[in-house]
């Protein structure tokens, strides 16, 4: 049976990362001209991830990152910590509004003043990248637009025997006085720098999006699931 669309949110979008078979797309509420709370569209999928035909607006194109975007939804569906979770009106189109200015990304930037959650956890991969899930569990936000300091960006192999010719590509930064080394899972740049060769390259004048993800073998992993870059304002990728 369809869901029917109870209300729209219109958010600049401020994510737009692969997850499972389709996107993990998430931005701030636009309200007029002022710019509000964190919001991500979930899909009733057992992963809530949103697929191309969900994010596709009526003349075929699809929802990129920094556009405005107006979204039908059903109702509030906030998990333990991600609280900014809504379910959306599948069979409707989403429609573009508008795309951000960088006044406007300048607005969006959250202030950060010590760890991006809880430190002090860290995979193989590189420090401060995980939370265990239980203390996941008492966090009430997921979703953060910080300024980082020396972020670079790594592209190396993945480290797994059964698939050696597989790389990764990480965002490594600084935030008040930690380091960082977080899963970029940002569809287009990470296209962009699996093109080219493995190496570690520094991004000048960029913005983060940093999410926490869905548990996985005991914890939640915070991702960089959008790098934006003065070149992308004006830009529509995919």
């Amino acid at each position: 049976m369809a869901q029917e669309s109870e209300y729209t949110k219109t958010i600049l979008c401020l994510a737009n990362s692969r997850k499972m078979s389709g996107r993990c797309l998430a931005g701030k509420e636009v309200v007029g001209d002022k710019i509000g709370g964190w919001v991500r569209p979930v899909s009733a999928r057992p992963y809530e991830e949103i697929s191309e035909a969900d994010r596709r607006y009526k003349d075929g194109t699809t929802a990129a990152l920094l556009d405005v975007i107006a979204i039908p939804m059903v109702k509030p569906k906030p998990g333990t910590y991600q609280t900014e979770n809504h379910l959306i009106a599948e069979q409707f189109y989403w429609k573009r509004v508008g795309a951000a200015t960088k006044r406007q990304l300048e607005t969006c930037v959250d202030q950060v003043s010590g760890p991006l959650w809880i430190n002090g956890h860290s995979s193989s991969n590189g420090p401060n990248d995980r939370i265990p899930e239980a203390a996941a569990s008492e966090l009430r936000s997921s979703l953060l637009l910080i300024r980082p300091l020396e972020l670079r960006v790594r592209v190396a192999p993945k480290g797994d025997p059964n698939a050696p010719e597989k790389r990764s590509v990480r965002a490594l930064f600084e935030l008040d006085k930690a380091q960082y080394n977080l899963g970029l899972t940002d569809a287009a740049i990470e296209r962009k720098y699996l093109q080219g060769k493995n190496g570690t390259f520094p991004v000048e004048d960029a913005l983060l999006c940093v999410s926490l993800g869905e548990p996985f073998n005991g914890y939640v992993y915070k991702l960089a699931a959008a790098l934006i870059t003065p070149d992308r304002i004006g830009k529509r990728d995919d």
